[in-house]
C-alpha cells in the first residue's frame, strides 16, 4: 500500500505462554498457504535474531530483517583443514565496530529524489551465531550530507532467501514496512486499541478483531466519504486513514446501525433488586524477561 495504509490480514494477540517470534512465524506460514507467489516479509530489529531465522527456515518465503547496531555476525569458515574439529565461525563482524569489517562485495550511492544522496555497502555469506546454517546478506544503508557525513543513524538490514533483489531496490522494499507502524499509531490513538479495560482474555481478543475490521471499512469508504477537516488542519491529496474515520460519522448517520439505542443520560437505575451479584474474575499478572539482545547494552551474536 500506499502512504499510511496498510491492510491487516492477521491481528491476534500473543499469550502469556507465546512471544512474538513463536506468533510471527506461525502466522507467516498460514499466509503463504494462500499465496501463489514466493512472498518477501519484512521484520523490524525484535525480529532480527537467529530464533526468527531458525522458525521461519521451513516456510517458503524470503525475508528481510532490520538488525540491531549493536549485533554481532560471523562470516562462514573457511575449508576444512582435515585436522580437528571442523569450524562454525570464522570471522566476527560487529556492526558498531567499524574495525571488525573487511571490504564489502559491493558498494553503490545514488541520489533519491525525498531522500538525497545514500551509500549502500552489502557483504554475503554472514550468519548469526545460533543459526550458523543459514547464511544472510548484510546491507548497510546510510545517509549522507554533501560533504559526506551521515545525517541519520545508519539502517542495517538482513536478507534471507532464494535470489535477492538489486542492491539499489532491496531497502527501499523496506520502507514499505512503516507503513504497520503507522497502523499501529492509527489502532492506539484513532481506534483505542489499548484504551478499552477488559476483563478476559477471549474480550481483549474480539476487542482486537475489531482494529483490522475498522481499518478494512475506512478503506471501502474512504472514496464515500467528504473530508472533515479541523481549521488547524491541511487539505490531503491522499487522505489519510485518521482523516477519513474523522469524515466518517456523515456517512454512518446516513447508514443507520443496527445497535441498541443508548441509555439516558442521568443518574443509573442501580442493580435491580434480587438479581445476584457474582464476583469480577481476577487473573494472576504475568511480566515477561527481556530477551537476550535486550539485555546486553554492547556486542550481541
Amino acid at each position: 500500500m500506499s502512504g499510511s495504509w496498510a491492510l491487516p490480514l492477521r491481528h491476534e494477540r500473543i499469550t502469556s505462554w507465546d512471544n512474538p517470534i513463536a506468533k510471527g512465524a506461525q502466522q507467516l506460514a498460514q499466509v503463504c498457504q494462500y499465496l501463489q507467489h514466493r512472498p518477501i516479509a519484512l521484520f523490524d530489529s525484535e525480529y532480527g535474531c537467529a530464533p526468527l531465522v531458525k522458525a521461519t527456515a521451513a516456510i517458503a518465503a524470503d525475508k528481510i530483517m532490520r538488525i540491531r547496531s549493536n549485533r554481532c555476525l560471523w562470516s562462514a569458515p573457511l575449508s576444512y583443514s582435515g585436522r580437528r574439529r571442523p569450524k562454525i565461525h570464522e570471522n566476527q563482524f560487529k556492526l558498531n565496530d567499524t574495525k571488525s569489517w573487511w571490504e564489502p562485495e559491493q558498494t553503490l550511492e545514488s541520489i533519491e529524489p525525498k531522500l538525497g544522496r545514500i551509500k549502500l555497502r552489502k557483504w554475503d555469506h554472514l550468519h548469526f551465531r545460533g543459526s550458523p546454517q543459514h547464511p544472510m546478506t548484510l546491507i548497510l544503508v546510510e545517509r549522507l550530507d554533501a560533504t559526506g557525513q551521515l545525517k541519520t543513524q545508519p539502517l542495517w538490514l538482513a536478507w534471507v532467501g532464494l535470489e535477492m533483489p538489486p542492491l539499489t531496490e532491496i531497502w527501499q522494499l523496506y520502507l514499505r514496512r512503516f507503513t504497520i507502524e503507522h497502523w499501529y499509531g492509527l489502532a492506539k490513538q484513532t481506534l483505542h486499541w489499548t484504551v478499552a479495560k477488559l476483563s478476559s482474555p477471549e474480550q481483549c481478543q474480539r476487542w482486537s478483531d475489531l482494529m483490522p475490521l475498522v481499518t478494512w471499512q475506512l478503506w471501502l469508504g474512504q472514496d464515500l466519504v467528504r473530508e472533515t477537516r479541523l481549521p488547524c488542519q491541511k487539505s490531503l491529496s491522499e487522505v489519510t486513514p485518521a482523516r477519513v474515520a474523522q469524515s466518517m460519522l456523515p456517512l454512518l448517520i446516513r447508514i443507520g446501525s443496527p445497535a441498541v439505542a443508548p441509555k439516558r443520560r442521568g443518574n443509573s437505575d442501580g442493580w435491580p433488586q434480587g438479581r445476584p451479584r457474582t464476583q469480577r474474575c481476577r487473573y494472576p499478572v504475568v511480566k515477561k524477561g527481556k530477551g537476550q539482545f535486550q539485555k546486553s547494552p554492547k556486542f550481541v551474536s
